[in-house]
């Protein structure tokens, strides 16, 4: 088409249209104070950056954690704050101009993102656990990240003294994109809240001090599936936008249940084509299984777990769970109850495998971290059973199931951490016979943890499982929780075997050590073990401020 056709054409169109209708554009309205949460994270991770830039070498670690705790714990205050004014109940609303819910689940989920997120930054700051290299204190982290293993220059960075400490700032980033995701209320905030919190951890995978090779190798599966998930998400969100002519969660349900025929005139020839829905929703709910980690989108788990520094791994295992149950249980409810006889058929499948297969393999594994990471598996299962009950039930069993097991998660693997031998973290679980006799107070706290994923009643888990199960039951998926139920007798079997190996066993002489930490990884540790037992014991206020906070607002 010529440049005169098309200035005609737009003199045309302007002709046409009034005056007033073109020099007006609505300035966008957005709630600061209701967003405070997520804006004060990313506002940290910023100044992180800037620390990184300008501060000298030997300040920074300081700077970062005080920073990172600071930010942190002033977010959780402003969650606080706005479910005490009623943001998680009679005021919940859609914010900044419809991307944003701020209601129950949101703040809920955003204060137990924030509050693993805390405790795994005290994981991060360990640097006692290490011999003094070189008369420098070192952490779980590469001494320079962009040098090759190996070379001179890793070597004359170690002895120097330098410590990465970039990992602040890139856990504030992904923190900051877990507070959005499952609070997103359409679906192209839900993909940009997707990439900001999964780039900062495809990084943080591949910086372990130890195992640099392992660990990177972790970081490249890790990265390459996660793309792939974000195209299949990606490419499922235009499919739902060719369907319902937007992108808006509450436009999409209502073209969904019928209650709008027609929103986009350019759209009306694939709005309401039902093999776009279908292949859509399939689309967006593969990239999210793939978060959380479901059979058959399971395979980067156990690698990128065993590869990633362990407290990377820990905080991963935790947050970004939480995160993605949040987005999958906001779509599955809001955006797609009209098609739960369609989605819910696939997801017991999925379910059944997730839950029978990550206890299943668990049993095989000789390495701790992907013990622990199979064990992630079959708990996505047990979750995912509460998030198909589709009854209120459903949204806070799973809620309380997700605060109870991140701080089991990041506990467990914050005693892993501690036993070490010449080669750094010994994971082998042969490392671990005798532990108990060795020290026995590491072994106790690691046998709560234990038997808090088990499910033994007065733990955390007892408490989740009882509640996501009663909730899949009370929505007519009985087969499940028998399902369930024997994947927790099997999961029970190689939980009880880590903890007779501990006590029952001989120590070898040449056995792992076990490192005294920091008060920093004794916070982290001992904050789990407490949970553990609080919500064990005394579950019902929890699981009532759950009740309280689990309605989606529309």
């Amino acid at each position: 088409m010529s440049a005169s056709a098309v200035h005609s054409l737009w003199t045309m169109a302007s002709a046409a249209a009034p005056q007033d209708q073109i020099d007006k554009i609505d300035t966008p309205t957005i709630e600061y104070a209701q967003l405070s949460p997520t804006l004060i994270v990313i506002g940290a991770a910023v100044l992180g950056i800037l620390i990184e830039a300008f501060l000298p070498r030997k300040s920074r670690y300081y700077a970062q954690l005080f920073l990172s705790v600071v930010a942190i714990t002033a977010a959780f205050a402003a969650v606080v704050g706005l479910a005490a004014t009623g943001y998680g109940s009679t005021k919940a609303h859609i914010a900044a101009m419809g991307a944003i819910a701020v209601d129950g689940p949101a703040l809920f989920l955003q204060g137990t993102i924030l509050l693993s997120g805390l405790v795994a930054i005290f994981t991060f700051a360990e640097r006692r656990l290490d011999p003094v290299a070189h008369g420098n204190h070192v952490d779980s982290f590469a001494a320079q990240a962009g040098a090759t293993p190996g070379s001179e220059g890793e070597k004359a960075a170690t002895k120097a003294g330098f410590t990465t400490t970039e990992v602040f700032p890139l856990a504030l980033f992904a923190i900051g994109g877990m507070l959005v995701f499952p609070s997103a209320n359409d679906l192209l905030t839900l993909f940009i809240a997707l990439e900001v919190f999964s780039l900062p951890l495809y990084l943080l995978c591949a910086l372990a001090r130890r195992k640099r090779l392992m660990s990177q190798e972790a970081a490249v599966k890790y990265f390459l599936l996660g793309s792939f998930s974000s195209a299949f998400l990606l490419f499922g969100i235009a499919l739902l936008y060719g369907y319902a002519g937007s992108v808006s969660y509450g436009t999409i349900a209502k073209v969904v249940d019928g209650s709008i025929q027609s929103v986009d005139p350019a759209l009306a020839d694939t709005m309401g084509n039902d093999a776009l829905l279908l292949i859509g929703a399939a689309m967006i709910v593969m990239g999210l299984l793939f978060k959380v980690g479901a059979v058959p989108f399971h395979m980067w788990t156990p690698d990128v777990y065993q590869g990633a520094p362990t407290p990377v791994t820990g905080f991963m295992a935790a947050a970004t769970k939480v995160a993605a149950f949040g987005a999958l249980l906001r779509l599955l409810y809001v955006v797609l109850p009209g098609l739960r006889w369609d989605w819910r058929p696939v997801m017991w499948g999925v379910v059944i495998l997730t839950m029978l297969g990550g206890a299943i393999v668990a049993i095989t594994q000789t390495d701790i971290k992907r013990l622990l990471a199979y064990s992630s598996i079959a708990h996505a299962g047990f979750i995912l059973a509460g998030v198909i009950a589709m009854n209120p039930d459903g949204i806070s069993s799973v809620l309380f199931y997700l605060a109870a097991y991140s701080f089991v998660t990041i506990g467990a693997f914050a005693v892993v951490t501690l036993v070490r031998d010449a080669g750094g973290e010994a994971t082998h679980l042969s490392k671990w016979a005798g532990l108990g006799r060795r020290s026995p107070l590491v072994a106790a706290v690691f046998a709560v943890f234990l038997l808090a994923f088990a499910g033994i009643p007065l733990t955390s888990g007892f408490s989740g499982k009882f509640a996501v199960f009663k909730a899949a039951a009370e929505g007519g998926a009985g087969a499940l929780v028998v399902v369930g139920v024997i994947s927790s007798a099997i999961a029970a079997f190689f939980y009880i075997r880590v903890i007779v190996l501990m006590f029952f066993s001989e120590p070898k002489a040449d056995g792992p050590t076990v490192a005294v930490p920091s008060p920093l990884t004794m916070t982290a540790i001992g904050v789990g073990v407490a949970v553990t037992l609080v919500l064990g014991v005394a579950p019902q206020y929890f699981l009532d401020l759950a009740n309280q906070a689990g309605v989606f607002v529309r």
